[in-house]
Parts: structure tokens; sequence; C-alpha cells
């Protein structure tokens, strides 16, 4: 199998079953790259993925350290398994949305100006104590995000694509935004929730709220939140945007009321050690014959 730097080598080492290659991104296979079953690509890789595929011939499962795999969906051959890492940035991610809620709510930015210009600028601020934030996404992140919401005395409601015990289906979101006081984003890139988040979504949302887009940027449709920006009536948390990375002289980079960071809700310290955590479990699953656990292409 195929693995893109030292830290997989040493992770899949001790796999039964598991010989790791290293390969350099983005310079030619290694020689006996043929005879690979297994690739997996670099993190947040958003390589040609037909060139790739061209010179693996053997290849039959793809094991990606994100937990997004929008790149690769729907570019893989029948027959080709596409699991992701799930579970692996899920708490990191969270922490982010966490800390752009409370950046927002106790105006962090407008003391960190104060203090550039030493300025003693004393004012009360809002909240994150009983807020109500409706998650949208059923998966790892909304549980991870909801654990660590409860302990600020905030309550939240999930939405998934179909209702279950716990969670609203994804067609009750009219009648439920403008019941929250931010709304959080925590969906796959699909064909489903792209441009998800549109005009009629933002102006269903209850004024001052607060959007956060953990996701990925199209699911928002970026002129519609722009305009609602600036009237002033929401405000807005983006890690990802539309397009990424975005380009300068952008409105998203001068409107009021944005706290935007560059795609880094996932990247932290031990991110890179709990992907592979979690990618040497699933190509261990694969080995032992055993079908991987966050399995999003093919049938094993």
């Amino acid at each position: 199998m195929l693995v893109p730097d030292d830290h997989g080598v040493d992770a899949l080492s001790g796999v039964d079953g598991v010989r790791p290659v290293r390969y350099e991104p983005g310079e030619p296979w290694p020689a006996d790259a043929a005879d690979a079953e297994v690739l997996v690509p670099r993190f947040l890789a958003n390589d040609n993925v037909s060139a790739l595929l061209a010179g693996l011939p053997r290849l039959k499962y793809v094991q990606l350290l994100s937990a997004g795999a929008e790149v690769w969906i729907g570019k893989l051959p029948d027959g080709v398994l596409l699991a992701t890492a799930r579970g692996a940035h899920g708490g990191s991610t969270a922490e982010w949305v966490v800390g752009g809620l409370l950046t927002l709510y106790r105006d962090f930015p407008r003391f960190i100006e104060a203090r550039e210009q030493q300025k003693w600028d004393f004012h009360a601020t809002d909240t994150l104590q009983d807020k109500r934030i409706l998650i949208v996404g059923a998966g790892d992140l909304a549980d991870q995000l909801s654990r660590r919401l409860a302990p600020f005395d905030a309550t939240t409601t999930i939405v998934g694509r179909h209702a279950r015990d716990g969670v609203h289906a994804v067609r009750e979101l009219p009648d439920l935004l403008g019941d929250y006081d931010a709304v959080v984003l925590m969906v796959p890139l699909t064909s489903e929730t792209t441009g998800l988040v549109d005009a009629a979504f933002l102006g269903a949302m209850r004024d001052d709220a607060i959007l956060v887009n953990a996701a990925r940027g199209p699911v928002v449709v970026t002129d519609a939140l722009v305009a609602e920006l600036r009237t002033g009536r929401l405000r807005a948390v983006l890690d990802v945007t539309e397009p990424e990375p975005l380009p300068p002289n952008h409105p998203l980079w001068t409107v009021d009321g944005v706290f935007l960071t560059p795609h880094v809700g996932g990247s932290v310290r031990g991110g890179g050690r709990r992907a592979w955590q979690v990618a040497a479990d699933e190509i261990g699953r694969y080995a032992a014959g055993l079908s991987p656990r966050n399995l999003v292409h093919g049938e094993y």
C-alpha cells in the first residue's frame, strides 16, 4: 500500500498483512506502485484523481485522512472502496466552532482592536450561556459539538438527512431556523447540500443569529450570505468559503460581523496522529477481510 509520509509508515508498520510504501506527493510513483491495492492520499489532497488512478492498475481501496470525501466521490471506478477518517477531526473542529461563537459573543475582535489603540474599551458583551444552537449534520462532528457546548449551558438540536430518535429531518429546517441563536453547518458536500444555505434559508434565521460554516464553502450561497451580512441582521463564523482560498478584495474580507479563518478547523497539533490512528484501524479491518467502518463508496 502507498502512504504519503513517514507518519503513515510508522502507523501501519505493525498492521498485519500490510506493507506500507512511502511515496512523495507530486512526484512519480515508486517502482512497485503498480502492485499497490491501497492508497492513502495526503491530508486534504486536491490531486487529479484520474491521473493518480492511471498509475495504480490494482487499486482496490482509498483511505482518506480527512472526514470530507467530496474530491473523490464519483471519481473512483466500481469496485474501489473509499473510506474517510471520520472521528479523527471532530473534536478539534467542534472546538473551533465553540471558539468562533465565543469570539463573536464576547466581542473579542473589538477588544483586540482596542488594545492595539491602547484604549480601555469597557463594555458589556453577549454570552454563549442559554443560547440555542441548531446543528445541521448528524454525524461525529455534531456529537462532538453537542458535548462541548453542554458545559456552557447552551442547548443543541441536531438536524440530519432523515428523522430519527433525537434528530430532526432536513425537510424540517424551514420551521426550525427561526427559533435558534446560531446555526452550525457540519454536513458533507454532496449534490443535496450544495447551495443548501441560500437566501430563503438565511431569511428564515432569526435576527442577530450567527451562521457557522464548519462544512464546505459551496454549502452556502456566498452572494446571499454577503447580502444578509451587509444589512447587519446576521453574523457569521466561517472556516470555509466559496471560492476558497478567498481572493483579494472579496467582500467577505471586509464586511462587518464576520470571524474568518482559512480552513483550519481540523488542522491542529496531534491531528495527523489521530487521523493515522483511524486510518490504521480501517486498513487493518480491510486486510483482515472486514469492511471499513467509515466506508462512503463501494461494498466490501
